[in-house]
């Protein structure tokens, strides 16, 4: 065969992949690198999160999962730039409650459909949020914050991953039931607004674990309640904010992934089970323990489940809270 012959094979080759019927592209699924977008900018959460999982499918897809970062408006231009992506499985989304069930309450346009816009892969993990403080604020728990803020109405400012995130939620829903202001900095992410807590420009934050624990072991911040219905097995000596009298203040974090609308139904089943996989991988498990987060695996039909139920729950907490954007 001739170098000409050749080149016009593999060229043909190449166009028969791309141009494959969804059944024969879902057969030979993967063929090149992944990319798993990630809707806020890097060192959050959910980037953590992102890049334990886009190992460990990279490893068992036997292709590269690359992690891009494409930050702001709470998480909505990654989730559209997903949404609005080829649907052939090689672009993903890394979604989270607050994008993908909080969004859709508070912004006008998010650029997306959480429901049709979106074929879910399967839940990820669950991940315990936290009250963390600048060291020079003189609280200890969530009792003495809330009368910190009643004695200094407004002079609080707390940080968050954005406006409208699960973490400026959580700050209003704790104002709320407490009846006190705090003024609210939002950030393009978790991880810039945990340098501004250190700095001492803000002077508190409502974020997830992961985000602050190396800081919070170094005591660089203070942890001084957790928001999930349970402690964290990383700090079990810091009490739930129900045990410390704030029943309203139940708030936590899942990570889901995600695929565009219309992907084929062999590439979601075969994403699904490497997932499945990976999420019962004891090394996975233990890195994500190290991070605090827990592994929580759901099927597609279970997420879909989760997410229709969490857009009604957030939506009556929203319009409760009085809280919109846009």
């Amino acid at each position: 065969m001739s170098r000409l012959h050749r080149t016009l094979v593999l060229a043909m080759l190449g166009t028969a992949l791309t141009a494959a019927p969804p059944r024969l592209a879902a057969q030979t699924y993967p063929h090149k690198s992944v990319t798993l977008v990630v809707p806020f900018a890097p060192g959050g959460t959910t980037d953590i999160i992102s890049r334990i999982v886009a190992d460990g499918l990279g490893k068992s897809l036997k292709q590269p999962v690359v992690v891009e970062n494409k930050g702001g408006a709470g998480g909505n231009l990654g989730a559209a730039a997903v949404a609005g992506a080829v649907a052939d499985g090689y672009t993903l989304l890394m979604g989270y409650n607050g994008t993908n069930a909080i969004n859709p309450s508070l912004y006008k346009k998010t650029g997306f459909d959480p429901l049709g816009s979106f074929e879910p892969i399967g839940m990820v993990a669950r991940v315990n949020n936290a009250v963390i403080v600048r060291p020079s604020l003189e609280v200890k728990n969530l009792k003495e914050l809330a009368a910190y803020a009643k004695n200094h109405p407004g002079k609080l400012n707390y940080g968050s991953a954005g406006a409208g995130s699960i973490f400026h939620l959580g700050g209003e829903i704790f104002a709320a039931e407490t009846g006190t202001a705090m003024t609210h900095i939002a950030y393009r992410g978790a991880a810039p607004a945990l340098t501004d807590l250190l700095g001492g420009q803000i002077d508190l934050m409502f974020t997830t674990i992961p985000t602050a624990l190396q800081h919070i072991k170094t005591q660089k911040v203070r942890i001084i309640g957790v928001t999930g219905a349970n402690r964290s097995p990383l700090f079990p000596e810091i009490p739930t904010a129900r045990e410390q009298g704030f029943p309203g203040t139940v708030v936590d974090s899942w990570f889901a992934l995600f695929a565009p609308k219309g992907t084929p139904a062999a590439v979601v089943k075969r994403l699904s089970d490497e997932l499945r996989a990976l999420m019962a991988d004891p090394g996975t498990v233990k890195k994500f323990e190290e991070q605090g987060a827990t592994p929580a695996f759901s099927s597609p039909d279970e997420l879909d489940r989760t997410l229709k139920a969490d857009l009604q729950n957030w939506k009556k907490v929203i319009e409760q809270a009085k809280v919109s954007l846009d």
